[in-house]
């Protein structure tokens, strides 16, 4: 079977175009616009508690056939409080600043993959379970397969997409460095590692005999065409849908975005993981790279007050603003439109 061909069957979708999983911007209505469009729209969990899940995944199911659900599946850290009065220590200017207190404690950040997750997906399963930072451990991986949903998860080296193709995965997404949001890598911590979309894509289609799906960097039908040239058998598509008309995106958020000429940089001030963003004054200043920074999740939960206090004031300093490098693609449109758009770069 063509590997086009044989990507739309694993995903159950018409067009081999995933809506990439974007936190804290979207919720059901964006996945089943473009589901309902010709593509595979998704769902972002990691930040979703159990009864928030069910509901968002009966409202997909009333809606859309074919869908995907994304999960993190990282080991939670262990607390370490000297580091975290370290980095509460680096933020205290900023909080005398804008007369907010710290927090008394790390937050809960983003949810691992767990069984009461997977619980509520027997119940209710997607077409597709995604993962980000490898797999979650075999007893709950083989509970979500066994529920029928195609498995697919993220790959930032060759090395990476071995190891998920050992592990049975119906498909891997290369994860290029020019894309938005969190790295997927999950073998090692090293940067230095992180290749570009189309010089990673190409090595890791010849190094697996599963689909490739090629995310990163890719924002209208030119970047589409470009990727399915080097032998991807679909794309995964973030950014570009952020202005759309179905995204929760803040008109801060919105307001950035909209300049194209904006830098973007890696940055672990957010969660304590490297993810790109767009930059502002809390990553030009701490960062973007913080050695202080605690352990993913849980740098976060000290930025809180600032955020909401620097939001108030209309401004996105302590903000994440995820995105990836390319926004040419970002238009305030429906997603179905947007998805139109991006189809136009597939072959014939």
């Amino acid at each position: 079977m063509h590997t086009v061909a044989k990507l739309t069957s694993i995903l159950g979708s018409r067009l081999p175009i995933i809506q990439a999983p974007m936190a804290g911007v979207q919720d059901s209505r964006l996945a089943a616009a473009v589901s309902n469009a010709g593509g595979l729209g998704s769902l972002p969990a990691a930040m979703l508690d159990t009864a928030t899940l069910a509901s968002e995944l009966a409202a997909l199911r009333a809606q859309t056939e074919a869908f995907n659900v994304n999960f993190f599946c990282h080991a939670p850290p262990e607390r370490d409080s000297v580091r975290e009065q370290q980095w509460l220590k680096a933020l205290q200017g900023y909080y005398q600043e804008f007369d907010v207190a710290p927090p008394d404690a790390a937050g809960p950040g983003r949810n691992p993959f767990s069984a009461e997750i997977a619980e509520v997906l027997e119940a209710n399963p997607p077409a597709v379970v995604s993962f980000h930072f490898g797999l979650p451990d075999e007893s709950l991986l083989v509970r979500v397969q066994a529920t029928g949903a195609a498995v697919i998860s993220s790959a930032t080296t060759v090395a990476e997409a071995r190891w998920l193709e050992a592990r049975g995965v119906s498909a891997i997404i290369a994860q290029g460095t020019e894309a938005g949001g969190h790295r997927g890598m999950f073998l090692d911590s090293d940067l230095n590692s992180q290749l570009g979309t189309f010089a990673l894509l190409p090595q890791i289609v010849q190094a697996v005999g599963v689909p490739v799906i090629a995310a990163g960097g890719i924002a209208d039908a030119a970047g589409v065409t470009a990727a399915m040239q080097l032998g991807a058998s679909g794309v995964q598509v973030g950014t570009s849908f952020l202005l759309c008309e179905e995204t929760a995106t803040s008109s801060l958020h919105r307001a950035v975005l909209a300049d194209v000429n904006g830098d973007t940089a890696l940055t672990n001030v957010f969660s304590g993981r490297p993810a790109r963003g767009i930059c502002n004054r809390i990553m030009r200043e701490l960062g973007p790279m913080s050695p202080l920074a605690p352990a993913f999740p849980l740098a976060g939960n000290a930025l809180a007050p600032l955020r909401r206090a620097a939001e108030a004031i209309g401004s996105s300093d302590f903000t994440p603003l995820w995105s990836g490098q390319n926004r040419t693609g970002c238009a305030a449109i429906p997603a179905a439109e947007m998805l139109r758009r991006l189809a136009a770069g597939l072959p014939d």
